[in-house]
């Protein structure tokens, strides 16, 4: 699977900033599909972010699918950060994004974990 640019934008917790959601300062995080764009209105509007990579991958509708795919990491001694999963567009694909510290391999393992997953079908 590839990897994707992540974007956290640092935010003042407060109504009308994203409502609250959680004490003193928050993070918003989001994989976008033209990042070029998105840093260019983060910078206009002179919000603090941090662009980062990320690892995705596409998981079946199927129970346990996240647990395969978080034990392949783990197994490999990858620890993850954070997770969140979103929809790909126009399929309602389920992708599921990793913060890691090495992306590269944890994208290698996602790939293999999803390669299984076809050949099972």
């Amino acid at each position: 699977m590839p990897t994707a640019k992540e974007f956290t934008i640092h935010i003042e917790d407060r109504p009308g900033t994203l409502g609250k959601t959680g004490e003193g300062k928050s993070h918003v995080r989001m994989v976008v599909d033209n990042p070029t764009t998105v840093k260019s209105v983060l910078e206009t509007q002179r919000l603090t972010f941090t662009e980062t990579e990320v690892a995705q991958v596409k998981l079946s509708h199927r129970p346990g699918e996240l647990a395969r795919a978080a034990s392949r990491l783990g197994e490999n001694k990858i620890n993850i950060n954070y997770a969140y999963s979103g929809l790909e567009a126009n399929t309602n694909t389920p992708l599921v994004f990793f913060g890691v510290a090495e992306v590269g391999r944890a994208a290698t393992l996602l790939d293999q974990v999803a390669g299984t997953r076809d050949a099972a079908r």
